[in-house]
C-alpha cells in the first residue's frame, strides 16, 4: 500500500525538485530506483488531504533533479502546497531538535499516540514547537508602510512583523513592534487572517493598523529602510502566497475600489 504514497524528499533542509523547479513527490518504487535510503521518515498528509511521507536523506546528485530551499519555492507553490511543504520541513526539524530530553539528556522515544517525543525518565512530552507572531500593514489613507528587512538580501519591501513575548496579547505586540522598528504609533487594529510560516516555525497573525502619529525612524538592526508607498506605486513585494503579500494585495484592492467609486 505504501508504494502508492508520495514522499517529500529532504536533504540539508532542501527539497528534491525537478529541473523545472517543481517539487519531486516520489513513490516508494521511485525512491528505491534512485537508491535513496530514508534516514528519517514521518507520516503527514499532502495538500490534497492524502496520506504522504516526509523523509530525510543524505544529499546526493540525481540526474534531472535539483535541491531547492523552501524559500526558493515561494513563488512556485500554491498556498496549500507551501503549507504542507512547510509542515514537512517543520516535522523534520522537530525530530532532530528533540532527540534528547532538554531536562535530563535522556534519549527520547516516539509517543505511542500523540505526535510527540517522550522522555521516559522525566515523563515529559515534546511536541512540535510553534511560535506565535504578528504581522501588520500600517496604512495612512492611500499609503501603506513597507519596510526592507535586514534579513532580506534583495531590496524587497514587506510588512512589519515580530514575535509575541510572554505576557503580551497580539495587539500589544503589534503596537510595540511598530514603535520599536519604525518609531510610529498606531490605532484601529483589525485582525485579517493567519498563516503558518516555517521559517523556522511560526504562526503569523495578520493585521491592519492605522497610522496615528510619529515620523519614521528605523531601528537599523532589523530594518534597513521603511517608506510610505501609494497603493498604485508599490516597490517589489512578497508573493501573494505569503500573509504579507495577502495583506498588501487586500489593501491595494480596497483603495482601488475606493478610487473607482469616487470617480
Amino acid at each position: 500500500m505504501q508504494d502508492n504514497y508520495v514522499h517529500y524528499v529532504v536533504a540539508d533542509e532542501k527539497f528534491l525538485c525537478t529541473e523545472a523547479g517543481e517539487l519531486a513527490l516520489l513513490s516508494l518504487t521511485e525512491l528505491e530506483g534512485f537508491s535513496i535510503a530514508p534516514q528519517v521518515k514521518h507520516a503527514l498528509k499532502n495538500h490534497l488531504g492524502e496520506a504522504a511521507f516526509v523523509i530525510d536523506v543524505e544529499a546526493k546528485e540525481l540526474a534531472g533533479y535539483q535541491w531547492l530551499s523552501l524559500r526558493n519555492l515561494l513563488d512556485r507553490l500554491s498556498e496549500v502546497e507551501f503549507q504542507i511543504a512547510g509542515r514537512a520541513l517543520q516535522i523534520l526539524r522537530w525530530h532532530f531538535d528533540h532527540q534528547f530530553c532538554g531536562r535530563c539528556g535522556t534519549p527520547t522515544v516516539q509517543h505511542s499516540q500523540d505526535f510527540a517525543k517522550t522522555c521516559v525518565s522525566c515523563k515529559i512530552d515534546f511536541y512540535p514547537r510553534l511560535s506565535p507572531c504578528i504581522i501588520t500593514l500600517v496604512t495612512r489613507g492611500d499609503e501603506c508602510l513597507l519596510a526592507w528587512h535586514a534579513r532580506s538580501k534583495d531590496e524587497k519591501y514587506s510588512c512589519l512583523a515580530g514575535f509575541i513575548e510572554m505576557g503580551e496579547s497580539p495587539e500589544q505586540t503589534l503596537v510595540r513592534e511598530v514603535r520599536e522598528e519604525v518609531g510610529l504609533s498606531v490605532d484601529n487594529i483589525r485582525y485579517i487572517a493567519s498563516q503558518p510560516w516555517p521559517f523556522p516555525g511560526q504562526l503569523m497573525l495578520g493585521y491592519f493598523a492605522d497610522y496615528a502619529a510619529g515620523d519614521i525612524v528605523v531601528d537599523q538592526h532589523e530594518i534597513v529602510a521603511a517608506y510610505w508607498f501609494r497603493y498604485d506605486q508599490l516597490p517589489k513585494i512578497p508573493p501573494a502566497t505569503t500573509i504579507s503579500g495577502r495583506l498588501i494585495h487586500a489593501f491595494v484592492q480596497e483603495r482601488t475600489l475606493a478610487a473607482q467609486s469616487a470617480e
